[in-house]
């Protein structure tokens, strides 16, 4: 498949989205793989924010990137909360250049430790609100061209649109019980993933993968399955990692 027929599958299913039922969680995973392969960077994390304002971690292309994110939101600093908080995109920023990472040194120092030389974030935004942002990590010193840039801001732009228009929420409300529902099912993911890892003695990516595939072979929405897991409806998901291997303690996986 080429580049341009990625572009168009993420578009049209972000659209999508606007004329059917779909579940929050996944859609913003598919969201950060798309990126990865469409963008040539290393990895994504979106954040969105909660009814009261605060950035929160809903998705990344891996557990090692959603625990940066997290780290980052700890710290109250990097560049993704600044784009939120100012609502414009901040590019190229090289994590290994004090005179760029001034504002946010501890987030610079623990994103070089992961691996990552260059960052970018861009702020997910209907009109002139912000309501999240979308992260990128490269792991060279390689900055985005400006046409990803123009990509990558589209897809955030597209993927709000989808997010606060979803049928079913009512009047004003939209924004705010959209975004408490993913919260919500963001934690009932997060344990199911631990109950699953411990289980088979894998990392959390190996049993975050088994239970997405189970939601989309099934036709079942991510959190309903962690639902089902957690309150043992469901017995192990078949697709077990053949090979699973651990991580060491608090990383999610090898870094």
């Amino acid at each position: 498949m080429t580049r341009e027929q990625r572009l168009l599958e993420a578009v049209v299913e972000a659209v999508d989205t606007l004329v059917d039922d779909f579940d929050l969680i996944e859609f913003l995973h598919r969201l950060c793989d798309r990126c990865v392969r469409l963008l040539d960077v290393s990895a994504v994390g979106v954040m969105l924010a909660d009814p009261g304002g605060a950035l929160q971690v809903i998705a990344a292309s891996d557990e090692h990137t959603r625990l940066l994110e997290l780290f980052a939101l700890q710290c109250e600093q990097g560049p993704c909360v600044e784009c939120h908080r100012v609502g414009a995109a901040r590019l190229n920023v090289r994590l290994d250049l004090p005179e760029q990472t001034a504002a946010f040194p501890v987030f610079a120092t623990r994103a070089r430790e992961a691996g990552f030389t260059t960052t970018h974030a861009l702020p997910m935004r209907l009109r002139r609100q912000a309501v999240g942002a979308l992260n990128l990590f490269h792991r060279d010193a390689q900055d985005i061209s400006d046409a990803d840039a123009r990509v990558a801001q589209a897809l955030a732009d597209v993927a709000t649109i989808a997010i606060l228009q979803q049928r079913g929420i009512e009047h004003g409300n939209l924004e705010r019980a959209q975004l408490q529902a993913a919260l919500s099912s963001r934690i009932v993911i997060e344990q199911a993933k631990g109950i699953l890892a411990e289980r088979w003695q894998c990392d959390l990516d190996h049993a975050f993968d088994a239970l997405r595939r189970h939601a989309r072979t099934h036709r079942i929405r991510l959190s309903d399955v962690c639902r089902q897991l957690i309150d043992g409806e469901l017995e192990d998901p078949p697709h077990r990692p053949a090979d699973p291997a651990p991580g060491p303690p608090g990383t999610g996986g090898p870094p």
